[in-house]
């Protein structure tokens, strides 16, 4: 991936009904090549810088920060309790704490983690073979889908990441099995969604952060 920051990035389709609920709920999604390899040296070394900024004290003060906020105040919209169900910026802080410190768990795994604690944005990423190309979005569960195909059928209605054919994720919530990037996944689709409070910019730049790691290892 290229330093002038050329993202290509599309923005994901919202269902109208999602939109007119929740307006401000947005999707951003790539796709880049990449094996997801070990690790490299640059990449840990960053994870540790990244661990010498965060202690108790940071932690607190994150939830006075907008970034976080923001995703704390959606989730009270969508009915997650953000003191049960923490947000992902804030669960990988309150890890931190408990580990010691931001551990290399993989390449792909890395990237994620590193984009989110710069930025504040989640990023996941799916097997992009698994997604069509008419791309990703956010709409509600139709009566009978499921999450992967041995998993029994969501309740209709319910909030998930789709391309036109079938669901990949629960908002902010599981990736179907099957559907996430592994060890032999060649070309890895990233998306971040956005709620309202927080800019577009930011989704850009979490997509950028993680998809430059993955294609400069």
């Amino acid at each position: 991936m290229s330093e002038d920051r050329e993202l290509g990035a599309a923005p994901g389709f919202i269902e109208p009904r999602v939109r007119a609920e929740f307006p401000g709920l947005a999707l951003a999604w790539i796709s880049v090549e990449c094996r997801t390899a070990g690790t490299p040296r640059s990449v840990k070394q960053r994870l540790q810088h990244l661990s010498n900024r965060f202690h108790g004290a940071s932690v607190v003060a994150m939830r006075s920060q907008p970034i976080p906020q923001a995703y704390r105040s959606f989730y009270r919209q969508v009915g997650l309790d953000p003191e049960a169900t923490r947000i992902p910026s804030e669960a990988a802080a309150v890890k931190r704490l408990l580990q010691g410190g931001f551990r290399s768990t993989g390449l792909l795994s890395d990237a994620l983690l590193i984009a989110l604690v710069e930025t504040g944005v989640p990023v996941w990423a799916l097997d992009a073979d698994r997604v069509e190309a008419s791309g990703l979005g956010i709409r509600t569960s139709h009566p009978g889908e499921r999450l992967g195909t041995l998993e029994p059928p969501l309740a209709a209605g319910r909030l998930v990441v789709a391309d036109a054919g079938q669901v990949h994720a629960i908002l902010f919530g599981a990736v179907a099995p099957g559907h996430e990037a592994g060890a032999r996944t060649s070309r890895i689709a990233l998306f971040t969604v956005g709620v309202p409070g927080v800019p577009g910019i930011h989704l850009e730049e979490a997509l950028w952060v993680c998809g430059e790691i993955l294609g400069s290892a």
